[in-house]
């Protein structure tokens, strides 16, 4: 094996730091404080690699960790893992693990822990992880401190999918031997290796992680004690932040019309950072099974159709940019050299003169996600009904939601993805035929199919030269752009409101998901 990719932390050489933080200030701190902050709505447990909503993964990826970090520039960079490396053929890892490590439990973390937490716990708990573990032939474990993965084909961002939102590791010891993952006591008293252990959940009221002493980073965690806590509405959770009872509105906790008077109160500040990895992507999710939504040239006509720009300055004041097709601007192999859709009413209603719609009353689910995307929706209603296009909102709760969508039983619907980091991880699933399945709101609802692109999906998952993969993702971008399988909306800034005596808040491309530990008190 030749040494393609190395990193290794080498903390005790070299004058580093880690998150920002001087290593030399990090050994001279001793956790102190409280923080208060917000979690809603309330998870439906703590053990992040079965439940991976994003309520559960804002307070465990501060008890779980994964092999590695990703930084806001999305490198990943050792946690568990202190180095790793590639085969020439990009076909074999080898991770080398830290000496040290503890479960909050004092139990030794070892590679007999990741085996466990990948090829046993992981494949069956998270369906995510599982289907990015079908390209791995083997996992072994040649000595405690030793993990080595084989491929069944090279990955490109095979590196990403140790973070630990998505790949948490699980301690053995707790697990192993257990008749159910999914109701295992441990699930809601967690136990990780993470700079934050489980003290104490009082359901509706709040969820309290306490310092982990022992962690295996000097000085890390910052703070003694972290409550979230559960206020049921956006209102409530801004005059939680004007009172001074939490410290942190996490993005999409208030509204987006709340965010710049909260950010305006003495001693607060607001940070659109940390969202790098998820690059929340709105978009509008367009039947293709049914008609018109069958007919590209309908599909374009409402992409024409929307005022993208008055969207993103009316409904999301200003924290949202209009996207330029299927892909983030802040994901890797991101390509802006495609179709532009500028709004044109003209084009729009002459394009729509070329398909079959005679006037139909077609059906618009708006996301039932608060106030905001209830705004979205009725201006996108107002937008196609300029075009000549009949819409009728339909609404519903968030069951009735994900319901409609997994059932297929839906003419149009708003939404927003994440994205991972990489198309391999966060796109493709969106748009290749392979994903046209019920039962999920989240991978190709709109039953769109075509085999180039899944032939690119396929290749650039495939390719590890970062060139080629440029290429390859540049393709499928104008691709998709001019076949419109959605209509896109916006790259999404989830604005983060928190008071100034927090420092170093935001210390990864996960941002709170992974970050509270390196937070400090000033």
């Amino acid at each position: 094996m030749k040494r393609r990719q190395m990193i290794q932390l080498a903390a005790s050489s070299l004058g580093l730091s880690i998150a920002g933080v001087p290593l030399h200030v990090l050994a001279q701190a001793k956790p102190n404080g409280v923080i208060n902050t917000i979690v809603q709505p309330e998870p439906p447990g703590l053990m992040s690699a079965i439940y991976s909503n994003g309520p559960t993964q804002l307070v465990a990826g501060n008890i779980f960790e994964g092999l590695v970090r990703l930084t806001e520039k999305l490198e990943p960079v050792p946690a568990l893992a202190e180095s790793w490396l590639m085969s020439d053929d990009g076909l074999t890892y080898t991770f080398k693990l830290k000496k040290g490590v503890k479960w909050h439990d004092g139990k030794p973390f070892t590679s007999a822990d990741v085996v466990f937490s990948v090829d046993v716990f992981v494949r069956k708990t998270m369906a995510r992880a599982r289907g990015n573990l079908g390209t791995v032939e083997s996992i072994s474990a040649p000595d405690a401190h030793t993990v080595v993965f084989k491929l069944k084909h090279p990955v490109g961002a095979f590196l990403n999918f140790f973070e630990t939102g998505s790949m948490p590791m699980v301690a053995k010891h707790i697990y192993e031997g257990a008749a159910d993952f999914l109701s295992h006591p441990a699930n809601n008293k967690p136990i990780g290796t993470g700079p934050f252990k489980f003290k104490e959940w009082v359901k509706g009221s709040y969820i309290q992680l306490t310092a982990n002493e022992d962690y295996h980073v000097k000085g890390v965690p910052g703070v003694k004690d972290v409550y979230y806590h559960v206020i049921p509405d956006a209102a409530s959770r801004a005059a939680a932040f004007e009172s001074g009872k939490v410290d942190i509105l996490p993005g999409g906790s208030v509204e987006f019309f709340d965010v710049k008077r909260l950010a305006s109160l003495p001693g607060a500040a607001v940070t659109t950072k940390g969202w790098e990895f998820f690059a929340p992507h709105s978009w509008l999710w367009l039947n293709n099974r049914r008609k018109p939504f069958d007919d590209v040239k309908f599909r374009q006509a409402i992409m024409y159709a929307i005022d993208r720009e008055a969207i993103a300055k009316v409904a999301f004041f200003g924290f949202a940019k209009v996207a330029s097709g299927p892909v983030n601007s802040s994901v890797k192999f991101y390509n802006d050299k495609v179709t532009p859709y500028k709004r044109d009413l003209n084009k729009a209603k002459a394009l729509i003169k070329e398909t079959a719609y005679k006037g139909e009353t077609l059906r618009l689910l708006p996301m039932p996600y608060g106030e905001t995307w209830m705004r979205v929706a009725e201006m996108i209603r107002q937008n196609l009904m300029q075009a000549g296009v009949k819409v009728e909102m339909v609404s519903t709760d968030v069951a009735g939601w994900n319901s409609r969508l997994n059932d297929w039983d839906f003419d149009m619907s708003t939404t927003y993805v994440f994205q991972y980091g990489d198309p391999a991880l966060g796109v493709a699933r969106n748009y290749i035929s392979s994903q046209i399945a019920k039962g999920s709101p989240w991978n190709n609802v709109e039953g769109y199919s075509n085999p180039k692109v899944d032939e690119l999906f396929d290749l650039g998952m495939k390719e590890t030269d970062a060139a080629k993969r440029t290429a390859i993702y540049a393709e499928v971008q104008k691709l998709l752009v001019d076949d419109v399988p959605v209509a896109w909306l916006h790259e999404l800034q989830m604005p983060t409101i928190y008071r100034t005596k927090i420092e170093n808040l935001i210390s990864s491309g996960i941002g709170l998901n992974d970050g509270m530990g390196y937070a400090k008190l000033k």
